[in-house]
């Protein structure tokens, strides 16, 4: 009987273990790796090689120039010697991550038939008029066209003229004993400046790298510029505001709509290809905080009648002209003094046509430094054309362009390094398909307006530069990364460890169990032996 009890138990023994190890079994191989596999979090993957190859920014900038001869400027010999083209050069070296190379293409060549009879209107802007008819070049280029010395176009006194294009008129007459190299020499030394003048400048790639570099690398000037002006967005809202505090004392009139449309948009009709602009002339408190864009304030205020005339000083106490002043990015004021007459003669409230030409004046220079257009000093035998009624010349525009690309191209590639940071420190963090697919766009975009930049194709790389940041600031500002970033790896243990434990219990402790007699069963049959 004692036989038969004996041999159940061993089967039940044996049994036993079977069940233990095939279920420690299968919790090992199919439990954990599919609880794994479903509580992980889902990772899409990002080049973060190509961004890396971005946080070490070298910038290789070109700008196309076309320096034209018109008849009497070279000698027969000298035009035969000249060459097609030459390339200059200057490497600037900001930290150890970021620098620049300007290349300056210069390609040469002589005036053709139509383009000498230029010299014979009457006065610069029409030969520049003329000349723009002929040739109205690119985004970002510039054409310098050296003239004679004894033409009759220019003014006494002045030896440049600077239009409203792509376009420059210097007064020049090579001397013809000069050599090849002496002759491009004498020519840079002459049109460097305008250059500087009319294209990007070292100064303003530094100022429109200012995430980048410290602020010990910048002019003053460009420095402040940088910081006055609005940073680069798809679309601004600029909103006219009248602020009359004693309306009791005044019946203002003004035709801000008419105004609007005559001075501002031109101005904004030309920047169609920087960003989107709306105008809205209505008071409304706490506008930026609604809009979807930055806001430019422009506020006019006039002076409660017993505070009349009331004036705005500068530092060292006189009277500003303009009697406005702006606060960095965000618009800017102007005190509109009422000329209330003779007192005696006063009938309140007093009707007041508000002068739309000197109030929009001053907005529109305020318009223009917050968009980063700064005033431009030159020599005074320079002489700079009036932008018309547009407020804005072609050279200007290709100027902004080329900064707002600069800084464009900055931002993404310091967003993209910041976020690829981020996201490889904080294991926690979901990526999702939207966002990595936000992420490979600007990085293909950044990649396209570099490569844009090089070529000196200005309007593709601005193009390609926006759809970067857009897409950067779209996959940084993703709401889907904050989903898990407070739900650690601790914190998923500790809340799965009651769930397991006391399923995790039993199957280790019959492990522990079976193991333990496995080697007693072991000892034993050693002796026995």
């Amino acid at each position: 009987m004692v036989a038969p009890m004996a041999v159940f138990s061993a089967v039940e023994s044996s049994r036993g273990k079977r069940a233990a190890l095939s279920i420690a079994l299968v919790a090992a191989v199919v439990g954990l790796p599919l609880w794994w596999k479903t509580t992980e979090t889902y990772r899409a993957t990002l080049p973060y090689s190509e961004i890396s190859q971005l946080g070490r920014l070298q910038l290789q900038l070109t700008v196309p120039i076309e320096v034209v001869f018109f008849k009497g400027t070279l000698t027969a010999e000298q035009q035969r010697r000249i060459p097609a083209s030459n390339t200059n050069e200057k490497e600037t070296v900001l930290n150890a991550h970021t620098g620049f190379t300007s290349h300056y293409e210069f390609k040469y060549r002589r005036t053709s038939i139509e383009e000498d009879e230029v010299l014979s209107l009457q006065s610069l802007q029409e030969a520049d008029e003329a000349l723009q008819q002929f040739n109205k070049g690119t985004q970002g280029s510039l054409s310098l066209f050296i003239v004679p010395e004894t033409t009759h176009l220019f003014p006494q006194g002045v030896d440049v003229y600077i239009g409203k294009h792509r376009r420059s008129l210097v007064k020049l007459t090579v001397d013809p004993s000069l050599s090849t190299e002496e002759i491009r020499n004498t020519l840079y030394h002459k049109v460097e400046r305008i250059i500087h003048t009319m294209s990007i400048t070292e100064e303003a790639v530094t100022a429109s790298l200012s995430d980048r570099i410290s602020s010990g690398r910048f002019n003053k000037d460009d420095f402040e510029s940088s910081r006055r002006a609005f940073k680069s967005s798809p679309g601004y809202e600029i909103t006219f505001t009248l602020l009359n505090p004693d309306p009791k004392s005044h019946d203002l009139n003004w035709n801000i709509s008419s105004a609007s449309d005559h001075y501002i948009q031109p101005f904004l009709d030309k920047l169609q290809l920087v960003a989107n602009f709306s105008v809205d002339s209505q008071a409304r408190l706490g506008s930026s905080a609604a809009s979807l864009y930055p806001v430019l304030n422009f506020l006019l205020y006039v002076p409660e009648y017993f505070h009349s005339p009331l004036y705005i000083q500068d530092k060292d106490g006189r009277r500003v002209p303009s009697n406005a002043f702006h606060s960095p990015r965000w618009g800017g004021i102007m005190v509109y003094n009422v000329n209330y007459g003779k007192v005696d003669e006063l009938e309140f409230p007093v009707h007041v046509d508000i002068d739309m030409v000197s109030v929009m004046e001053v907005f529109l220079t305020q318009l223009r430094l917050l968009l980063g257009i700064s005033k431009v000093y030159v020599p005074a035998n320079y002489q700079l054309e009036n932008p018309g009624n547009e407020g804005l010349t072609d050279w200007e525009l290709d100027k902004l362009l080329w900064t707002r690309t600069v800084e464009n191209i900055g931002t993404v590639t310091t967003t993209l390094t910041s976020l690829a940071q981020l996201l490889d420190q904080i294991g926690n963090i979901v990526i999702n398909d939207n966002v990595a697919s936000e992420v490979y766009h600007a990085v293909s975009s950044v990649q396209i307006a570099l490569s844009e930049l090089e070529a000196g194709r200005l309007e593709n790389a601005f193009k390609a530069s926006k759809e970067g940041i857009t897409s950067s600031e779209k996959a940084f500002f993703d709401p889907s990364l904050l989903h898990l970033l407070y739900f650690p790896d601790d914190q998923k243990f500790a809340i799965y460890i009651p769930l397991f434990l006391p399923m995790a219990v039993p199957i280790l402790l019959s492990l522990m169990k079976i193991a333990k007699e496995y080697k007693t069963s072991k000892k034993e049959a050693t002796k026995t032996d």
